[in-house]
């Protein structure tokens, strides 16, 4: 079978943009993902302070009825009237308010916590409600307030309405968890309840009220309003919000397939465990009625903690999943004129690429015909140029040898010799540059292991530098290997310590005898020579607990900046004090050098920035320094002007700090 044959240019285009295409791809897919994590992700961000704010709407709502309850049960009138029996003076006002305030329920209880009025019902009286937990509060002389369910048979003894408005039958709704029941009988209810108190101070009775949120959804509507501002998305509402009784919503905007109110329908199985079973918050993707929502659940709790329902908000996921599916064609019809621009870009690179070798091609048939005076037309700089150089001196030579060849019939042999030297020392000069590109590349490749020798060749220069007189020739040559290397080890060393800081062995610790140790190790090196050293150190400086070994460390590197600072020729005074008021203690260095310029000292604990020489500094000892004070729960502070000298100061907390 023949083979399909390219040419040169095709398989160039084919191979870039096969290229091309599989990044194009590669960043398709993973851009796809990208972008759709991040809007979910901050929408359900803007869902978890959704629900925040839901929740002050809800407690709003609640500390209404709380206010009503208190400030009626605080007027004397209401006192007065119930210790003097007069029941149609306190139905009346009582009427009023409840009325006024759209209560569903309000009830006058005697000292003991029988009914003496019940508002909506005035005939209905004499039960007793001292075993409620918001009417024994208020018997205590607390005013209280909170969710409640209240059953069938309370409901009932106030107004049949309100047990009817209460009864819901429970809708079939996908992925709910199953129950046995088919209704539900009791309510739920925002109640509060205050004491009656006479002007003696003696308790007289309670006062109770409450709002039925069973089939009422001011609330819910509150929520999408402040929160959602009632946007919608394809006549769609985007924002919902819902109050369920355990796991029934009773007060709801979300919409079921026929555009009504979805009272009645129940929590998915999934949200159900979380919330009512586990008593967790909820938040993520959630099943809701009909269509899928980025979602926030949170328990509802009674007085006494007890989860008797769920506050809800959520809004619809498909806008976020249209939004992301638009970005991702815009990315993809970008990557496509991308892919045209940079196949047209291709193409034309190619042309400049495969138009020289074509003319060689057509070059070398012309030859072959035997017309030796054809020329290759190629001026670029690049192998091409050289290659086409090179076959037009060939063909010079050519036709210089086939004119001897012709004048000198004799001397074949020997140009046949001399052409052949000339052509095998270029197939020598190629094998010689294809061992040398080889070479290139193991060299590179050895590169990359060249930092597990360094060690091995530290140690061996001591050795041969301690074993070499310090007259020989080689002394200096060894000193610098010795001092590069160590270098090298110490910039390694020095990023390991910033990256992998050790943890502080807190011990108590003498800042004094610190600093007398740092002072002791630094007087004979040869900066401190001509550095004259002042300390005023304070009396009774308390111990803090510290690593010392790490603390000294600091120490040193300040110390030994400051005098390279000073070029080792000026005044390092050194500085000790409590501070009670920010309760630290303080360690002032203070040189005479160059200073430092407004512009550094912002960067001066940045890893790798260093205003020394080029060879003289890793640019990692304040890092590490200001990293280990940090550990110790302190701070460095900086005071300097350029030409000035500067002045570092060090705070320690006297007490143990916790992370």
């Amino acid at each position: 079978m023949k083979r399909l044959q390219f040419f040169l240019r095709t398989k160039l285009i084919l191979s870039f943009l096969g290229v091309i295409v599989l990044g194009g791809i590669l960043s398709l897919i993973f851009g796809a993902r990208l972008i759709r994590d991040t809007l979910l992700s901050q929408a359900q961000a803007k869902v978890r302070n959704d629900l925040s704010s839901a929740w002050m709407v809800f407690d709003e709502k609640l500390g209404d009825v709380k206010d009503i309850v208190r400030l009626t049960a605080a007027r004397e009138s209401i006192s007065e009237a119930l210790r003097g029996g007069r029941k149609d003076v306190l139905l009346r006002y009582l009427s009023r308010v409840r009325a006024e305030n759209g209560l569903d329920v309000l009830n006058l209880l005697d000292e003991k916590g029988r009914v003496f009025l019940r508002v909506r019902s005035p005939g209905a009286s004499g039960d007793d409600l001292s075993k409620n937990s918001l009417v024994r509060f208020a018997l205590e002389r607390r005013t209280v307030a909170g969710a409640r369910i209240v059953p069938r048979e309370e409901l009932l003894g106030e107004d049949e309405s309100l047990a009817a408005q209460a009864l819901l039958e429970f809708i079939p709704t996908p992925k709910a968890a199953p129950r046995e029941e088919r209704r539900e009988t009791s309510g739920l209810m925002l109640q509060a309840a205050a004491p009656v108190i006479a002007a003696d101070g003696a308790l007289v009775g309670a006062l109770t009220g409450g709002i039925l949120l069973n089939r009422t959804c001011d609330i819910v509507d509150r929520i999408k309003g402040i929160v959602f501002r009632d946007e919608r998305y394809k006549d769609r509402e985007t924002g919902t919000a819902t109050i369920f009784q355990y796991d029934l919503r009773i007060s709801t905007n979300v919409k079921t397939e026929a555009g009504e109110r979805a009272i009645g329908t129940r929590l998915s199985e999934e949200v159900k465990r979380a919330v009512l079973d586990e008593g967790k918050p909820y938040l993520g993707r959630a099943f809701v009625v009909n269509d899928w929502y980025l979602t926030a659940y949170e328990p509802i709790r009674d007085i006494e903690s007890r989860i008797i329902g769920i506050l809800y908000v959520g809004t619809l996921e498909k806008p976020f999943l249209d939004t992301a599916a638009r970005v991702l064609r815009t990315f993809t019809v970008i990557a496509a004129l991308c892919t045209l621009f940079l196949l047209a870009l291709l193409y034309a690179s190619t042309t400049r690429i495969v138009r020289p070798l074509q003319r060689m091609a057509l070059a070398t048939r012309q030859i072959a015909k035997g017309d030796l005076s054809h020329v290759v037309d190629v001026k670029s700089g690049d192998e091409i140029g050289q290659l086409a150089d090179s076959f037009n001196r060939m063909t010079s030579e050519l036709r210089a040898a086939n004119e001897e060849l012709v004048h000198w019939g004799k001397t074949l042999e020997k140009k046949v010799e001399e052409r052949t030297r000339e052509l095998r020392d270029i197939q020598e000069h190629l094998i010689q540059a294809e061992k040398l590109a080889s070479i290139g590349k193991l060299a590179a490749g050895v590169a990359h292991e060249i930092n597990n020798p360094l060690g091995g060749i530290l140690i061996y220069s001591h050795l041969i530098l301690e074993d070499t007189p310090k007259t020989g020739p080689h002394y200096e040559n060894l000193k610098k290997i010795v001092k590069e290397t160590t270098r090298c080890k110490d910039i390694v060393k020095g990023l390991l310590e910033f990256a992998r800081p050790k943890e502080p062995e807190m011990v108590p610790t003498d800042i004094h005898d610190l600093l007398e140790k740092c002072l002791a190790l630094m007087e004979r090196h040869p900066l401190f020579q001509n550095i004259h050293l002042q300390t005023t150190f304070a009396p009774g400086l308390p111990r803090i607990v510290a690593d010392g070994g790490q603390l000294q460390q600091v120490f040193m590197n300040i110390i030994l900046n400051a005098a390279e600072a000073m070029n080792g020729n000026g005044t390092l005074i050194l500085k000790t004090w409590v501070d009670p008021a920010r309760e630290e203690i303080a360690v002032e260095f203070t040189d005479t050098g160059h200073g430092i310029k407004d512009e550094d000292k912002k960067r001066l604990f940045e890893p790798f920035f260093t205003t020394k020489e080029v060879g003289k500094g890793t640019g990692l000892g304040l890092a590490i320094s200001y990293g280990i004070i940090q550990k110790h729960r302190g701070d460095i502070e900086i005071r300097s002007e350029a030409g000035r000298g500067a002045t570092f100061i060090v705070r320690l907390p006297l007490k143990e700090k916790s992370a």
